[in-house]
């Protein structure tokens, strides 16, 4: 999941909702929606169409800071002062889903002429299912793949991005050699998780067994992807940093210091402006390598919850199927750069004729959702915690994969015993 805090949101919402606590007509209803980041300042200028669409609905936008929002949330429902909808991080979902905080959306998309499921890329829409139910609709979606240097990879004897590991490899030595070994070649910050996550979505065995009772960090295929992280530090061909210590990325990728970067949908704005005009066509983006061709990438971003708190659930699945419709989607888009989860939304508008965004196309179709489980967020903390001790030489890529098999088997111990007694007391 990811959001980019953007404090002035908060000057554009206070004016929404100053003007949203006016007298009222009789019979308007007010539904509260929650909103994380920047995607605050959208609502803020999507609202008042869908008010002009539903003059008996008014929308009450509230913004949360990303570092506050998971905090609020949850006191939120200990509380019981939920919002009747919010936007929720699709690692976040399986938490409410737990706490029965949300309500189940299959009926309201078997009836709905907005939401189509056939028409959302697959794997965006398995995220928000658990135990064969639908919790969410996917909002925008957020996947990494790889941004390059199109110049350099010439440079150095390429044509195009690699494919596979193998070709990978081979780049990422050759661009290492350019210049006598003074630079780098990509750079994976050793404090994201994201990277080495991507690598083991390669392989066809899950990072959890058993239901997600235990880890499956000692299986071949992750330990494979472990393997080609940490020799990729080792080669030197990328520097063992964190994002803190890596300064900014977007100039550095712009002076050549990394040839590959890997990173999301919201780097396609950032990079077009801080890379010069002149410089614009040196870089591209393209799909993962994989093991034997164009690789997997994870399945985030955020979805559209309704609480089974609230009283307004039609009226808030009526501002769901809005924020769903393709052409809103492409404003939504226009506004801050967050992808559409539809395929049709990608058919029109500047979506449909961006070359940089058209490897975001295509990885789409081949993302894996994160395990649905409410506490993988702190079991891929723990991994990266381990896979830096690999990079710095502490410890064994075998032992590694060991000692975060043990620790997610610790993490996921009242899980356990709330599903085996679950089974006991079934009837």
């Amino acid at each position: 999941m990811r959001f980019a805090p953007g404090h002035r949101a908060w000057v554009v919402l206070a004016a929404v909702l100053l003007a949203s606590c006016a007298d009222k007509p009789a019979g308007v209803v007010d539904v509260d929606f929650w909103t994380i980041g920047r995607e605050g300042e959208a609502m803020a200028k999507l609202v008042p169409a869908f008010e002009r669409e539903h003059p008996g609905i008014r929308v009450h936008v509230q913004q949360m800071p990303l570092t506050a929002a998971h905090q609020k949330l949850f006191t939120a429902f200990a509380g019981n002062s939920m919002p009747d909808i919010t936007q929720l991080g699709n690692t976040w979902l399986p938490e409410m889903q737990a706490l029965n905080a949300i309500e189940p959306l299959d009926a309201y998309v078997a009836t709905s002429k907005v939401v189509d499921k056939a028409d959302y890329f697959p794997s965006i829409w398995a995220t928000n299912t658990i135990d064969g139910k639908l919790w969410g609709v996917p909002w925008y979606v957020d996947t990494r793949l790889l941004f390059y240097r199109v110049d350099i990879l010439k440079e150095v004897g390429f044509d195009g991005p690699p494919r596979t590991w193998d070709e990978w490899r081979r780049q990422l030595a050759a661009v290492r050699s350019r210049g006598n070994g003074k630079g780098f070649a990509v750079l994976l910050p050793t404090n994201e998780y994201e990277p080495l996550m991507s690598l083991a979505l390669q392989s066809d065995e899950p990072l959890l067994r058993d239901g997600g009772r235990y880890g499956n960090f000692r299986s071949e295929g992750f330990k494979r992807a472990l393997t080609f992280y940490v020799d990729t530090f080792k080669a030197k061909q990328a520097p063992n940093i964190t994002n803190v210590e890596a300064g900014n990325p977007w100039t550095e990728f712009g002076r050549g210091v990394y040839a590959f970067y890997l990173s999301g949908p919201w780097n396609i704005g950032e990079f077009r402006k801080r890379i010069d005009a002149k410089d614009q066509d040196d870089w591209s983006t393209a799909a993962l390598p994989g093991i034997n061709g164009p690789g997997a990438s994870n399945a985030g971003g955020s979805s559209l919850v309704i609480f089974r708190s609230s009283k307004h659930k039609q009226e808030a699945w009526q501002l769901v199927e809005f924020l769903s419709r393709p052409d809103i989607q492409r404003q939504f888009y226009d506004l801050l750069g967050d992808m559409p989860p539809r395929r049709s939304s990608w058919e029109g508008g500047t979506l449909a004729n961006d070359p940089k965004a058209r490897a975001f196309r295509d990885q789409l179709e081949r993302v894996v959702p994160s395990p649905a489980v409410p506490e993988w967020e702190r079991i891929a903390t723990e991994m990266q915690l381990v896979a830096a001790q690999a990079v710095a030489g502490q410890i064994s890529i075998d032992d590694a994969a060991a000692e975060i098999d043990r620790r997610t088997d610790r993490i996921l111990e009242k899980r356990r015993w709330v599903l085996d007694h679950a089974r006991e007391h079934a009837p």
